[in-house]
């Protein structure tokens, strides 16, 4: 097992405490606070909204200034400690200036999903009640009216008499009493928007504390320049992205489209050497690596093959990486030559693809956690990294145990630490029930820790499928099997009734399939005339990954889809159909 490292990657704040801080952790704004003191000159936000997508970058010094300007201007606008302040729209400076003017006037920052409807949005800002909602310019229109009470101010420049870089208080106001690291920072929504939204409080201590805990599985240095591409609204890209980065003075390029012309130009230009993704954002971008690799012919795709294969067993073995030496000239090609390191969150990655990006290359981990729990606890250090695993916790700063585990020790994820929530936003028995008797938090996911405590996962309880032989099969691990096969562009594996005598449950695939199935087969989608002949395309497929799993796990049903199923913003499916 690799040993942690011979100093804590926040002793440096000892420098700080009893200056800026005092006790074990900063606060948010008091964390800005020191970055911009270590870094004020280097390159902190950077954007490509200039003209003709010009890159824009501002310095720790002026992203402060811009954060104290808007927090002067909160209070004058009459927040007060504790008050809370919403914000919407696509990643960008504007937005992180808000989120930490908002921390920096003592208020909670409400992030509402973009994406949603305006009825969605309404729903949570209804039960958050902000006072103030900054919001990007598409929906601009629709909350400044018929919103009473809510005072409504603009992320984009279009509105200029209303932009948060123009907002400036003219007279002297006196600050709103600091936040304490126990003060609630934030309330995360999480996913489903329907009836009550459950908010998730996060305080200044769970953000800080897993911020740099996190910190003890992977560097991360002033000189990186981290890619915020997902949404940063969800918890994951906050942390992963946002935070951490600010944390150490790195620069952080937002980026707010998935466009692929977009995508490869901020990854150039932007030289980014951190990037967080989800597993469909990894599959597509190694799948332009792959066809890029095919297209030079079979000669060179075999001996392709071979030199990762080798590159794999170096790093393996001497944790010496050849592979950005031996394939230059493709990584320079997919424009990810400068990443240092890429993550991969918001649902396991098949074990394939994992070892693709290692082989190719790039340092590729993983991470897990929950929007309850700040939301990291696990993470596969670089050195040590395992690709059946999700990552290493972060003992001895947290405990993660396995409740109420089988012979092979699978059962119930759950952990307890100083990155855990204060709990659901006025739901005190949702938040109780969540809750362990001595402390630990119910993940609702199942895994088993090995000797080294990594965590591998299986899926969500509420998810597993139990056959007719009392087998648990768990859907998320067969659909991780799929994440190669560039025939399917979504693929859910849920039960359906087999024997409706016996009441035996069965395993079916939802599958969509891509749009180069109907290219090849030269048919349209949603033509019946083509269906039979797209399924024994999408059947052969499943026949060979049916054929890898055993046979109480196999899919016996296939449905083709004709729309895709509705996604989360990390693209993951909401489980909220039924059969």
């Amino acid at each position: 097992m690799a040993t942690k490292r011979a100093e804590l990657p926040w002793a440096f704040l000892d420098n700080w405490r009893g200056k800026t801080f005092t006790g074990d952790w900063p606060t948010l704004p008091q964390m800005f606070d020191i970055s911009a003191e270590r870094y004020a000159d280097r390159p902190c936000f950077t954007d490509f909204e200039g003209p003709d997508g010009k890159k824009n970058t501002l310095t720790y010094k002026e992203v402060h200034q811009y954060m104290l300007q808007t927090a002067a201007w909160l209070t004058a606008a009459g927040i007060r400690k504790g008050d809370k302040v919403a914000v919407s729209g696509k990643n960008s400076p504007e937005w992180g200036t808000v989120y930490f003017g908002a921390l920096y006037a003592g208020a909670v920052i409400v992030p509402v999903d973009y994406a949603l409807h305006e009825k969605e949005m309404d729903n949570l800002l209804n039960t958050a009640k902000p006072k103030i909602l900054f919001v990007d310019e598409e929906k601009y229109a629709y909350f400044s009216h018929d919103h009473e009470g809510l005072a409504v101010y603009a992320l984009s420049p279009k509105h200029a008499d209303r932009y948060v870089y123009n907002l400036k208080s003219s007279a002297a106001v006196e600050k709103n009493p600091p936040a304490e690291p126990d003060d609630l920072a934030a309330i995360l929504f999480t996913s489903g928007t329907t009836g009550i939204p459950k908010g998730v409080m996060l305080t200044h201590r769970n953000f800080v504390s897993d911020c740099y805990i996190a910190q003890t599985n992977l560097d991360i240095f002033a000189e990186d320049t981290f890619y915020a591409l997902l949404p940063i609204h969800h918890a994951y890209t906050m942390q992963a992205a946002f935070i951490e980065p600010l944390s150490v003075g790195a620069e952080i390029v937002f980026g707010k489209s998935m466009a692929v012309s977009r995508l490869m130009k901020e990854l150039k230009e932007g030289r980014i050497t951190i990037m967080l993704g989800v597993p469909l954002l990894y599959n597509k971008l190694l799948a332009g690596v792959k066809k890029g690799v095919r297209a030079k012919g079979p000669v060179v795709a075999v001996v392709m093959k071979f030199l990762m294969g080798l590159s794999y067993l170096i790093k393996k073995i001497f944790k010496k990486n050849p592979g950005k030496v031996l394939f230059r000239a493709v990584l320079e090609q997919a424009n990810i030559y400068t990443l240092r390191v890429a993550i991969c969150g918001g649902g396991p990655l098949a074990a394939s693809v994992f070892r693709a990006y290692n082989e190719a290359g790039i340092d590729f981990i993983q991470g897990y956690g929950l929007t309850e729990t700040s939301p990291i606890i696990a993470l596969n250090p670089l050195d040590h990294f395992k690709i059946n695993s999700v990552g290493r916790d972060f003992s001895p700063w947290e405990e993660m145990k396995i409740l109420d585990p089988d012979e092979e020790g699978i059962g119930e994820v759950a952990v307890k630490g100083p990155m855990v929530m204060k709990g659901y936003y006025n739901m005190p028995e949702e938040t109780a029930a969540l809750m362990t008797p001595d402390g630990f938090l119910k993940t609702g996911d199942i895994g088993r820790l090995d000797s080294e405590h990594y965590l591998i996962l299986m899926g969500r309880a509420k998810n597993i499928i139990v056959t007719e032989g009392g087998k648990n099969v768990y859907p998320e691990e067969i659909e991780d099997s799929f994440q190669l096969y560039d025939d399917i562009e979504q693929i859910t594996v849920q039960k359906y009734m087999e024997k409706a005598a016996s009441k035996a449950e069965g395993i079916e695939a939802l599958i969509y399939p891509a749009d180069q199935v109907y290219e090849r087969l030269k048919v349209s989608r949603n033509d019946p005339v083509s269906d039979a002949d797209v399924l024994a395309e999408i059947n052969e497929s499943v026949d060979k990954v049916n054929r890898t799993l055993q046979p109480y796990a196999r899919i016996t049903k296939v449905t083709i889809l004709s729309e895709p199923l509705e996604m989360t913003t990390t693209r993951k499916v909401k489980r909220n159909y039924s059969n």
